[in-house]
């Protein structure tokens, strides 16, 4: 039997190729074959190298930072899942973005938070939110763009929904960094009023969890303190 190559073997085990990846991180051997891997015609292959691309940023981001440029470039795709999987991805990057390519990009890449298409906005919600925790700086101008989700125009009033329910848990990963927490505070209380259950339990715990976290500044405005 022929020996797999390293697509064949994504289809299937797309961990396990992350693994290997990993392993020779200092070579990165098997990257070449997965990005060649994104434009195989057949889908299981396709996809499998996106998965274990996806892997790889969640646990050896710096394996993949300087391949940050492919990934940009898929925010283009006209294949909505390989465009899909770079939202994410670069979402993950931020960790070790230490040239600041992310803030060259971010207004494009927060785009798709408006509409229309509710799961790439909720890929870009999550994404941003993992930003703003690794690069506080831009944390209030992402909250800006997390808390025009409720007058955004998404396919369904529920797609809406789903939407809220993920900038509340965005919100969450990097409330300590925003400057200002009372519109975000406001923001989650609405929640509450939510139609979709999900969304209230999820606004509930959030309030539970920061409603105390608010301390007020040395100008007496109330503004959350930076946490070091």
């Amino acid at each position: 039997m022929p020996k797999k190559t390293l697509q064949t073997q994504s289809v299937r085990q797309p961990a396990k190729l992350a693994a290997r990846a990993e392993r020779n991180a200092q070579q990165s051997k098997p990257l070449p074959e997965l990005f060649a891997g994104l434009r195989a015609d057949k889908p299981g292959i396709k996809y499998g190298c996106l998965n274990a691309l996806r892997t790889l940023s969640e646990n050896q981001p710096t394996l993949l930072y300087p391949e940050f440029d492919r990934f940009v470039a898929l925010l283009d795709s006209e294949n909505i899942i390989l465009k899909w999987g770079a939202i994410i991805i670069i979402g993950n990057l931020a960790a070790v973005d230490a040239e600041d390519k992310i803030g060259r990009i971010l207004d494009r890449y927060l785009e798709p938070i408006s509409g229309r298409v509710m799961i790439t906005a909720g890929n870009t919600i999550a994404g941003a939110g993992k930003i703003a925790r690794a690069k506080p700086r831009f944390a209030d101008r992402i909250v800006h763009a997390l808390l025009r989700v409720e007058e955004a125009n998404y396919q369904t009033p529920e797609c809406r929904n789903v939407a809220l329910g993920h900038v509340v848990n965005s919100l969450d990963l990097f409330f300590e960094h925003i400057g200002d927490p009372e519109p975000v505070m406001a923001f989650v209380q609405r929640q509450l009023g939510n139609t979709r259950n999900a969304v209230k339990k999820k606004s509930s715990a959030f309030l539970k969890k920061h409603g105390d976290s608010r301390r007020t500044g040395p100008d007496g405005s109330g503004k959350l303190l930076a946490r070091r």
